[in-house]
């Protein structure tokens, strides 16, 4: 799927019958909008252009920031063959079919600009085929995703080429683009102020969606300016970017928790909100939610846990939309509670602690003995019963005997740990007291 590009070159009287967004296709680099941190003269596509030294690329951003036409004119700036195929369409006769073009053109003297849309599609096999021909310089490959690279490509391909992240257009980018459209139309929007706001924000920082958008405004018979109501009222607005198996998926629960760790309430209530809207599973979500609880909060309040699970039920008996409420609250909840992760750290380093020190068994004192033969062996000898001690508390050693004790929770100042925290310093002192004795 082609994505957008956005500047406003002057169109020919025989242009009018084109998409706008065809009409509006850059003619060079310079021309292109938002994307100044890739290929300005500063950036790392600008500065391989100066260099003379253009390598394999994979521009990976949402739709409509200009990954197809940055690789067009990426082979008009470089004097390449522009070949483009989509991995949702193509199969291995086409690449090889692609390939064998290639070769016999750089034979001739030119090189191939080969662009691959939604390039994550193809499967280990496929993308491992453009190695050698990336490697003996047959082709310049530009792939093109919305996913995470990271995750989609062969380690292979992203050590041959180098990953430009394309950023969503904002809102002062989406307003450059009405502002040539408008000019390509030769009429303004018929919107007042906030309707005109209201339509970039529909937008959702997709350029070609914008330029759709004002297309069908612009073929409305009005009178006067449309207000933010009207437009609302004939405009549906652009779905939310969200793929509940994605890299989006990903960022808003990282967005969501890492809110909820930093004692924000409202921006949490609002990534909540997005995951929500944007059809993510509330059960999911309950999940995460208590896991929060668990991990940031522990024991600074050991209710949070309990409000979490609460909410979980709850939401289990009202279903949707009621019972999101109730994750809301949970969510606004966490975001206020006191933070500690000592309990989570203390279960991490006593884990590694278990598994460096394998099968050292326990201290034979704290044994039991149900057979003669057992007590024979020395189980249970000397076992202090932590009840008949002064105190209810008998300083024995319950760590594996010639194993350093460990300390592995180490509670904050916060919440109910404060209170964990006197309790724990008071045991250290006591058994540090009954040694000496």
């Amino acid at each position: 799927m082609a994505d957008l590009f956005d500047t406003a070159p002057e169109s020919a009287p025989d242009d009018l019958s084109r998409p706008l967004a065809d009409r509006l296709r850059p003619r060079s680099l310079r021309d292109v909008i938002g994307q100044d941190k890739v290929i300005g003269p500063e950036g790392p596509l600008g500065t391989m252009l100066a260099s003379g030294s253009l390598s394999s690329l994979i521009f990976w951003g949402p739709p409509g920031v200009g990954k197809t036409t940055i690789a067009r004119l990426l082979a008009d700036e470089t004097d390449l063959h522009f070949v483009q195929i989509s991995a949702i369409f193509s199969g291995v006769a086409e690449l090889k079919k692609v390939f064998q073009e290639a070769r016999l053109r750089r034979r001739n003297g030119r090189g191939t600009l080969l662009f691959v849309d939604e390039i994550h599609r193809f499967n280990k096999a496929q993308q491992d085929s453009f190695l050698p021909y990336m490697e003996d310089g047959t082709i310049m490959l530009v792939g093109a995703t919305t996913e995470n690279p990271s995750f989609e490509l062969n380690a292979a391909l992203l050590s041959r080429a180098q990953v430009l992240v394309l950023e969503r257009l904002s809102l002062a980018d989406l307003e450059l683009l009405a502002q040539r459209a408008e000019k390509e139309l030769g009429k303004p929007l018929p919107l007042d102020g906030p309707a005109r706001e209201a339509l970039l924000e529909m937008a959702d920082g997709d350029g070609r969606a914008l330029l759709n958008l004002i297309e069908q405004i612009m073929a409305w018979k009005v009178s006067g300016k449309l207000d933010r109501s009207a437009l609302s009222s004939r405009l549906m607005r652009r779905a939310a970017l969200y793929d509940k198996s994605g890299d989006e998926h990903y960022n808003l629960i990282s967005a969501l928790h890492k809110s909820v760790r930093g004692s924000d309430p409202d921006a949490a209530l609002y990534w909540l909100a997005r995951m929500l809207a944007g059809g993510e599973d509330p059960r999911y979500l309950a999940r995460r939610i208590t896991r929060m609880a668990i991990e940031d909060i522990g024991l600074a309040d050991p209710q949070a846990q309990a409000v979490c699970l609460d909410a979980w039920a709850a939401y289990e008996r009202l279903g949707s939309p009621e019972g999101e409420l109730a994750l809301a609250q949970a969510v606004t909840y966490l975001a206020l509670a006191p933070k500690s992760n000592a309990a989570y750290v203390g279960f991490k380093q006593a884990m590694a602690a278990a598994r460096k020190t394998g099968s050292l068994p326990p201290p034979r004192h704290i044994l039991n003995a149900p057979t003669s033969l057992m007590k024979d062996q020395g189980y249970g000898e000397g076992y202090a019963y932590d009840h008949d001690e002064a105190g209810g508390f008998s300083g024995q050693e319950y760590f594996p005997e010639g194993m350093k004790r460990g300390v592995y929770y180490r509670p904050v100042e916060r919440g109910f740990e404060r209170e964990l925290k006197k309790r724990l310093d008071f045991f250290v002192k006591l058994r540090a007291r009954r040694r000496k004795g």
